[in-house]
């Protein structure tokens, strides 16, 4: 069997294996609150049709999606993206220039250790006065809450490249810009990437916080008007949505992890141990 077939034969027997797990919990879920029939945990049936119910009974002009779908679920995803890809700009921006400098972190470590412990919702209250209800405050809490991860990766990753690297740079007079863009950031990406993963599932939690508070729209504030109207269907609904969000966003970021990450030694050794496992 070649090495193409066996990472084929393995992924799938993963996948397998996987959703054979998530079926299984899902079956016992439907057949513990169908005993149950407790009205604050409706079955997965339930949910199911009530999400189709909400989002997939449009006009075949919108692709039968409902206008729900257009007035919260984009919006929603639309702040987690902005605010993130800002944080992930901010962060990485930030970050490789306090990794570069020698005395940097000595003089904004403790200040960045300070705003690190103040939960992000505590300041909701600060950006609605600043910026007001809407989603400036929205996309200023996402970024305060998820800048960190990618900053202090950052820094860590482009602080542990080989001090071999540095002199055969500066051996061969490598311009600056080549030095940071060929050198650098390939070397710290595996450490920005984990800051990139753990930022994003923090992206995702801040903007439901957010939208309990201030706004007019959105998965969070929908979610909240369900449970004040009691319809807890509706209210399951978009919580199964926010998880199926969060894990399509995060497999796509890993993917894209994988593809930028290949040229690594590291991890073709790994991936070759693992196959020799399978």
């Amino acid at each position: 069997m070649s090495v193409r077939s066996r990472t084929v034969h393995r992924t799938l027997r993963h996948l397998l294996r996987n959703w054979a797990l998530f079926v299984a919990l899902v079956v016992l879920w439907e057949l513990v609150t169908r005993i149950a029939e407790d009205t604050f945990f409706p079955p997965p049936t339930v949910i199911l049709g009530t999400g189709a119910r909400l989002w997939l009974s449009g006009p075949a002009g919108q692709l039968f999606l409902t206008d729900t779908v257009f007035e919260d679920i984009v919006p929603s995803l639309a702040r987690v993206l902005g605010g993130w890809l800002i944080a992930a700009v901010i962060g990485i921006g930030v970050g490789v220039a306090l990794g570069r400098s020698r005395t940097g972190m000595d003089y904004v470590g403790p200040l960045f250790a300070f705003a690190r412990a103040i939960p992000p919702p505590t300041l909701i209250p600060v950006f609605l006065v600043l910026f007001g209800i809407g989603t400036s405050m929205q996309l200023a809490t996402i970024v305060f809450a998820a800048v960190w991860p990618i900053l202090l990766n950052t820094v860590d990753g482009v602080r542990s490249i080989d001090r071999l690297q540095h002199e055969t740079a500066r051996s061969l007079r490598t311009p600056r810009h080549y030095w940071i863009g060929m050198v650098v950031l390939p070397a710290a990406l595996p450490k920005i990437f984990a800051g990139l993963r753990l930022s994003l599932s923090i992206a995702v939690i801040l903007m439901v916080v957010s939208e309990l508070v201030g706004a007019v729209n959105g998965i969070g504030y929908e979610l909240l008007f369900a449970q004040r109207q009691f319809d807890f269907p509706v209210m399951w609904a978009w919580i199964v949505l926010l998880g199926a969000l969060g894990y399509g966003l995060n497999s796509l970021l890993l993917a894209v992890e994988r593809r930028a990450l290949r040229w690594q030694p590291a991890r073709n050794t790994q991936q070759a141990q693992q196959l020799e496992g399978a």
